[in-house]
């Protein structure tokens, strides 16, 4: 079923959209949407670390077994590369593993999001890599944002390492953090930025969001670009659904 952006009923929750959608799949397309569930699995080894009693995602590729076993393995140093599990994943773990990570200062949730952001950047579909680099720089571009108004650290608040997480980074005190001619949508995320309404600001940017995916899937039909971006889009809607029920 369609829906728009106004919608107030979901079809189906982005969970029951997912065991349909993995039913019907092909193994190679699975895997390409297998990288947008890797923010529930990114979301749960980050708690799963500290706690393996946690409360987890259910729309992860992972099983919290999957997660453990990888945790423990890696603890044993008996670790056998999964091809079910993403090489940030081990990266992390043992980084976490090796520095104490609970007595250490550091933002570690940052540290795994930038790994998986930049894994994400680089993923071989332009559509979903495409929609990784435009959710990686608005996040850095209102964080950079807010972090000069409130006068905070703004290079500590940027995460990945694509071109423009590097021009904010180096460019802390330019009017523009360097971006004016290098993001075509810097006036636009500026503007939304200043919106006082917490609400109507986040309602403006997952707008924006749901009509650049609308715009780069205008030639796709029924193909994994569109399935990607109908299920982005549901993602989407699911959330404000939830918002707006509390």
């Amino acid at each position: 079923p369609d829906f728009s952006f106004d919608s107030t009923k979901l079809p189906f929750t982005v969970s029951e959209f997912k065991e349909m959608l993995y039913e019907e799949l092909k193994p190679k397309d699975r895997k390409l949407i297998d990288k947008y569930f890797l923010e529930s699995d990114k979301d749960n080894l980050f708690k799963l670390l500290s706690d393996k009693e946690a409360k987890i995602k259910d729309t992860s590729v992972l099983s919290r077994e999957d997660i453990l076993n990888t945790i423990e393995s890696i603890k044993r140093d008996d670790y056998v590369k999964s091809k079910n599990v993403p090489d940030i994943f081990e990266t992390f773990i043992k980084q976490w593993l090796n520095e104490d990570a609970e007595s250490e200062n550091k933002n570690w949730e940052d540290i795994l999001t930038s790994l998986y952001m930049d894994y994400g950047t680089e993923v071989k579909n332009t559509l979903v890599s495409q929609w990784f680099i435009l959710n990686l720089n608005i996040g850095n571009l209102l964080a950079a944002i807010y972090s000069r108004k409130y006068e905070l650290d703004v290079k500590g608040v940027v995460v990945g390492n694509n071109h423009i997480a590097k021009t904010i980074r180096a460019n802390t005190n330019s009017r523009d953090f360097g971006l004016e001619q290098e993001l075509d949508y810097y006036e636009i995320i500026l503007k939304l930025s200043e919106e006082t309404d917490i609400y109507e600001r986040e309602r403006k940017i997952d707008k924006f969001r749901w009509d650049w995916l609308e715009e780069n899937t205008v030639f796709d039909y029924f193909n994994v670009e569109y399935l990607f971006a109908y299920l982005c889009k549901l993602r989407i809607l699911e959330r404000w659904a939830q918002l707006n029920a509390e």
